[in-house]
């Protein structure tokens, strides 16, 4: 059978956190979550849009609990702040959607120094997720989708010029290796959250083609990318990360996107995960280097350890 909205059950009593929800993939996400009675909030960098968006499902959904963050993932000491601040605010957290980011920009960094592709779609994320672990464990069976792109099929993380001090910038080899961490760590989250016997569960979602601005920069390409035949609307585009979400069939460490043609539209299923992605020394190196430069630790026992602190 197609999987289709429909199949969402009443999320009524669950808390949702979109990042990057005022528009796009971002705002059809929190949309749908809310129709479904989820307690939405809707991290966003500027909050005067995060108003509009909140202002926009209100107008459809008048009984929707919706909530707006400022959380600017291109500046690590602005995640700290917005973690605290939904600490603070909610007791649980039961849906995390990792969806912002940045797509093929002319070079920039960060506030911390770092180049801002990897910097925002993954160091932005990595810090998030640490932050926020206590509320996610103590919230029970949570799920934490993490959005990759179908250029993590072509990226290659380069752990000697993480941060392309050395080679002249390429934008779109930036954007992939981006993309590519982004799905490595997805997965290596579920591992080890598994490995801890945790009831968080972990994901890594897709896309495909969504027309949507974060195409802003593709030049002349964002003709060809918003064509209707190649790719879907920002709500198909939404659906892998809400199915992963959503769907109790969905297992701890898959990967969702499009199932159409090139995986570029189509309902969400599970996907093949690209072999790039599965080296567990990728992994390792990547968990401990994303420790290291966003200094923030994610801290999860193995059930080994869990056994002996209880025993």
């Amino acid at each position: 059978m197609v999987w289709a909205l429909d199949r969402i059950p009443d999320l009524a009593g669950r808390v949702a956190l979109v990042t990057g929800a005022n528009s796009g993939i971002g705002f059809e996400t929190a949309r749908v979550l809310a129709r479904h009675r989820a307690e939405t909030v809707l991290a966003c960098r500027d909050l005067d849009k995060a108003a509009t968006a909140v202002a926009r499902i209100r107008a459809e959904i008048p009984d929707a609990k919706l909530h707006s963050l400022s959380l600017d993932l291109a500046d690590l000491d602005a995640v700290t702040i917005g973690a605290a601040t939904y600490a603070r605010t909610f007791t649980r957290l039961d849906i995390l959607i990792c969806n912002a980011g940045v797509m093929v920009p002319p070079y920039g960094q960060t506030k911390q120094g770092f180049e801002l592709q990897f910097g925002t779609n993954h160091l932005g994320h990595f810090a998030l997720i640490g932050r926020l672990i206590p509320t996610l464990i103590a919230s029970g069976s949570a799920r934490v989708v993490v959005v990759s792109s179908l250029a993590a099929h072509f990226g290659h993380i380069d752990f000697d010029d993480l941060q392309w001090q050395r080679r002249r910038y390429a934008k779109w080899p930036a954007y992939g290796q981006s993309k590519l961490a982004n799905l490595v760590f997805a997965l290596e989250l579920a591992r080890r959250l598994a490995a801890a016997e945790s009831t968080v569960s972990a994901f890594a979602a897709h896309p495909g083609g969504a027309r949507t601005d974060l195409q802003r920069n593709l030049g002349w390409l964002r003709g060809l990318s918003r064509n209707p035949l190649l790719a879907g609307s920002a709500l198909q585009g939404a659906q892998p990360s809400l199915r992963a979400a959503t769907d109790s069939s969905a297992h701890n460490g898959s990967y969702w996107g499009p199932s159409g043609c090139m995986e570029l539209r189509g309902s969400p299923a599970e996907l093949r995960i690209p072999a790039r992605a599965l080296n567990p020394a990728t992994a390792e190196r990547l968990w401990s280097v994303s420790e290291a430069l966003s200094g923030v630790s994610i801290p999860l026992p193995t059930g080994l350890e869990r056994g002996a602190a209880n025993a």
